[in-house]
């Protein structure tokens, strides 16, 4: 898993460890230290460098206990914290010249490509498109929001629902009929303490419980899908065979 991050890091047997085998890991733990990581003082690395001391892996979880590595991690983790922490380390050493590195590879790799959309060079800002906008909910008798950006969107969701080609093939399958309830009037369970707080509320409520009928709507469909594969299974007779 960290044989990129040991070769970025100028290991010379990068490809070559073995992150089970414990000569292997000692030999890297002391390279790391002694190039990169750097917390112990030279004088104070000895116990760490002696790799045939049977106190050695004391040592080591010693080590990595005042690198404030977590302690629940396993022994391969605990190696590849260790090598991310050097190359963070390596990083902020020198991270001007590696962000320099970054952004030169970033360039490269984002070539300019020329949108042939015409609304991809429309100005959503301008006067001429937020009036445009506005028109257009008028049209619809929409609300006008101040943020002309949000009447595009309502102008949207009614033009999906409304003036979708299936809903101008039978309009009446969209328009709402019956007596409206008398939502404002009625008593919904709760007071916010001011009228208007409670009509908000209760607008939100309804819209809320739309929202869960549509939910239950599509679980429906879904249901319905999958049973009309699973409850009607074809069957081809050619493959069938009677007698030897």
């Amino acid at each position: 898993m960290f044989k990129r991050k040991l070769k970025a890091l100028g290991y010379m047997e990068w490809d070559k460890v073995n992150g089970n085998d414990e000569q292997h890991v000692k030999k890297l733990v002391n390279w790391l230290e002694d190039q990169n990581i750097r917390h112990y003082k030279i004088e104070d690395r000895t116990n760490l460098h002696n790799i045939n001391s049977n106190q050695w892996q004391e040592t080591y979880d010693k080590y990595l206990a005042d690198l404030g590595c977590p302690s629940l991690l396993s022994p391969l983790e605990k190696l590849e914290w260790l090598v991310a922490l050097a190359v963070r380390l390596e990083f902020e050493d020198d991270c001007e010249k590696y962000k320099a590195v970054l952004s030169s590879k970033k360039n490269e790799a984002a070539p300019t490509v020329k949108s042939t959309n015409p609304l991809d060079n429309l100005d959503f800002q301008c006067d001429d498109f937020k009036n445009g906008v506005n028109s257009l909910a008028k049209l619809l008798t929409i609300p006008q929001h101040p943020n002309h950006l949000m009447t595009l969107e309502a102008c949207a969701k009614l033009i999906c629902k409304r003036l979708n080609p299936a809903a101008i093939q039978y309009p009446n399958s969209v328009i709402v009929t019956g007596k409206p309830f008398p939502i404002m009037e009625t008593e919904v369970g709760f007071n916010m303490g001011d009228k208007v707080l409670t009509n908000a509320a209760k607008v939100l409520c309804l819209l809320y419980i739309q929202d869960l009928r549509d939910l239950q709507t599509k679980i429906n469909e879904a249901i319905v899908s999958v049973q009309s594969i699973t409850a009607n299974p074809k069957t081809d007779t050619k493959l069938g065979k009677v007698g030897r």
